[in-house]
């Protein structure tokens, strides 16, 4: 046994140890206040988007994406931002796609998306960016396909379309390219990420960068198409079936403009508030009564025979009153005269 002689101070004798009673003893010094760590196998980590970004918690999964076209982009400069599931008023109701303007230039719009996490469905609202990041491997179409985005690319200070993927007019938007797109993920129409039937989609290193950069919210138009699609009752899933007749606006809450598409298996779309209290427009009144005097002129001139449509509650073969002559005594007969003289 290999002996430490150290000599005590103060004497002039030595103390021995082991080595081996050293490092018992060492050994018990460093083991004072550390903690031992276990390392237990369990499922795959699943993504959690910042506390900030998530807007609504729902324990209901939102219906699938309908299916629909893309409205041609109304000029040059506006970006598409895709339809999505919104939960509000104790239901889903669909949140048109539609062509946007930016709120700068130079920024890319993400979309929001339903995550499940912790038994929930949390929705993870879309923001505006320098890039496009994670938004659920959600397959939106035009360009969105799950992962960053296909359908365009700012060059210098104008937005270029792929043609592509994105639908535009040449006549009204100049710059344009065409690139074809390979989809490396599975196409189908679940709205949602994560939990039964959910995408399994995580976010890359790059996406998880693109997360930390600076963000801007929502334009004022934006939410205002927001806010007009909850205050339609037809585009709530349990009155559309998960077929909105309003998929997609030509501009931002442009509900009844021109060029409003609906979905595929959709009735026709809801009347407009506007029209429930219709009124004739006023060109259909001075219609009607341009045809009356033409009426009168053809019967004071006597062209009776004329073909005229009769006026509402007037027959064809029923005379105006003001044509029927007034009936009076018949003159009396001239008597003759009596030309005999008298002698």
């Amino acid at each position: 046994m290999v002996m430490i002689m150290s000599m005590l101070p103060g004497t002039s004798r030595f103390s021995g140890l082991s080595v081996g009673t050293a490092a018992l003893a060492v050994s018990a010094i460093a083991l004072v206040g550390c903690v031992a760590q276990v390392r237990v196998a369990g499922p795959p980590p699943v993504y959690v988007a910042p506390a900030a970004a998530v807007d609504v918690q729902v324990s209901e999964a939102p219906p699938p994406l309908p299916d629909y076209e893309q409205p041609p982009c109304p000029q040059d400069g506006y970006l598409w931002t895709p339809g999505y599931w919104a939960w509000g008023g104790g239901g889903y109701y669909w949140v048109p796609g539609t062509w946007v303007q930016p709120p700068v230039v130079g920024v890319l719009w993400t979309p929001g998306y339903w995550g499940f996490v912790g038994g929930v469905y949390a929705f993870h609202a879309g923001y505006w960016g320098p890039h496009v990041g994670f938004y659920g491997g959600v397959n939106y179409g035009f360009g969105y396909v799950g992962t960053g985005f296909a359908g365009g690319a700012w060059v210098g200070g104008a937005f270029s379309y792929n043609r592509a993927v994105t639908n535009v007019n040449v006549t009204v938007v100049h710059n344009t390219y065409n690139t074809t797109v390979i989809n490396n993920v599975s196409v189908n129409k679940v709205s949602y990420n994560g939990g039964a039937g959910g995408i399994s989609a995580q976010p890359s290193a790059q996406e998880r960068q693109f997360a930390r950069e600076p963000h801007t919210p929502p334009t004022a138009m934006q939410r205002q198409h927001v806010q007009q699609a909850q205050a339609n009752p037809a585009l709530f899933a349990h009155a559309n079936g998960g077929h909105p007749s309003i998929a997609a606006t030509p501009r931002a809450a442009a509900f009844n403009a021109p060029g409003v598409v609906g979905a595929r298996g959709a009735g026709s779309p809801p009347v407009r508030p506007a029209q429930a209290n219709f009124e004739p427009r006023p060109q259909a009144p001075q219609a009607q009564q341009r045809s009356q005097p033409e009426v009168q002129n053809q019967t004071q001139s006597g062209t009776q025979k004329a073909a005229v449509n009769p006026l509402p509650g007037q027959s064809q073969k029923q005379k105006p009153k003001q044509n029927q002559k007034k009936k009076g005594p018949k003159p009396a007969k001239p008597q003759p005269k009596n030309d005999t003289k008298k002698d």
